[in-house]
This record gives structure tokens, sequence and C-alpha cells, in this order.
């Protein structure tokens, strides 16, 4: 029976990754899946992993109808036995709606990959829907780990190594960013809670407006 599954976790914990191998072990099966993505770090139309795997992909752009996009390519002699999302976090709630509706009326399986809370730990639509439609809600068993060694929890947006807090919701970048860009770092709950990155620690800085760290 086909299922809507959401692999879930924070960044740098192997989705995309997880999202390619799913997408692999199925073509050599002799399947033939579809790939949405939205947002990519390699670009509009691409998958890609930090490990440098990269496939191409339809953009799932704002408004639309991924339903209708299986219909029109079924329709056409077009082939697909499942349905890969990755950046799911990224489509709004009407499109977790419409990959609900793939699964129930088209019986496909689709496996949705994406972050669960923003740099602020507010949920993305996107991922609040899933949560509330999909048939599993997978955490992915690949731990990502903050700056101090503790299991990483949090997604926090930095610029210049300095965490921020405010902003739109979806803003791109990276893990991997230059001086003066927008990035992103994993950090566990406690140091997210404190704005304590990794650059910030190694400089000894602390917001001035964070609690303090409790002794012992």
């Amino acid at each position: 029976m086909s299922e809507l599954v959401f692999f879930s976790g924070t960044m740098d914990c192997g989705k995309s990754t997880l999202a390619l191998q799913i997408g692999h072990n199925r073509s050599a099966r002799g399947l033939q899946g579809v790939i949405f993505t939205r947002d990519d770090r390699a670009g509009e139309g691409k998958l890609s992993s930090r490990l440098g795997l990269v496939t191409d992909a339809v953009e799932a752009t704002e408004g639309m109808d991924l339903y209708g996009y299986l219909v029109d390519r079924l329709s056409q002699g077009g082939k697909a036995d499942y349905v890969i999302v990755d950046e799911a976090q990224f489509l709004a709630p009407r499109q977790i709606d419409q990959l609900a509706r793939i699964v129930d009326e088209l019986r496909l399986d689709v496996f949705a990959f994406g972050i669960t809370t923003d740099f602020r730990t507010k949920l993305f639509p996107g991922s609040q829907r899933l949560i509330e439609l999909a048939d599993r809600v997978e955490a992915l068993q690949v731990e990502a780990l903050c700056w101090c060694g503790a299991r990483a929890t949090h997604n926090a947006r930095t610029v210049d190594g300095e965490m921020v807090v405010e902003g739109a919701q979806v803003v791109v970048g990276d893990v991997n960013r230059r001086a003066g860009e927008v990035g992103y770092e994993v950090l566990c709950r406690r140091h997210h809670l404190r704005r304590v990155t990794s650059a910030t620690a190694k400089a000894g800085v602390r917001s001035p407006d964070v609690l303090p760290l409790r002794q012992g």
C-alpha cells in the first residue's frame, strides 16, 4: 500500500543523501521516479548532497500543482512509480495536500525530506502539514553534531559567524558559507538558546542579551 513518508532532521544529517540513495535503489530495480526539489544549493532543477552527489530534479515552484504535474505526465504516456521530494519544508501546505492526493489517488509512494523547524525554532508550514498528514514520520538516524560535540537539534542562521534571530523564514544559504554571506550552522539546544556559534565560541564572544550558562 502506498505511503506518504516524511524523513526529517536538522541540516547536515544526510537527508538529501538518503533521498538520492532511495532513488538509486529503485532505479536499479527498473522503477522510474519523479524527483521534486525547491531551492537546492546546487541551483534550480537539481537535487544535491554535501557529499558531492547530484541529479536532475523538477523545481517545485511556488504555486505549482504537484498532483496536476503527475497527472499530466501519466496522461501523456510518461511513467512514475514513486515520488521523491527534497527540501519539502519550503513547500506550501496546499502542495503537501497535493502530495497526499498523489498517494491516495495515484497510488504512488511519496518520500518527502526536509528540516522541521527554522532558525527561530518555529515549524515550517510545509513541515507542519507533513507532520499532520504523513503516514509515517521518520527521524533520520545520522546525528549532526554541534561544535561542542553534543547532538545538534536546532538550525541557526549566521552572518559573519554570528547567530541572527530575525529575518524572513526562507533565505537560501548553506553551512559552507563565505564571509559576509548568510550561512547556517547546527547547534545543540543549549547553545542555540544562548546564541553561541562555533565562531563566537572560538572568539570568546557572547551576545549581551543571552542567558548566562549555568554552572554545574
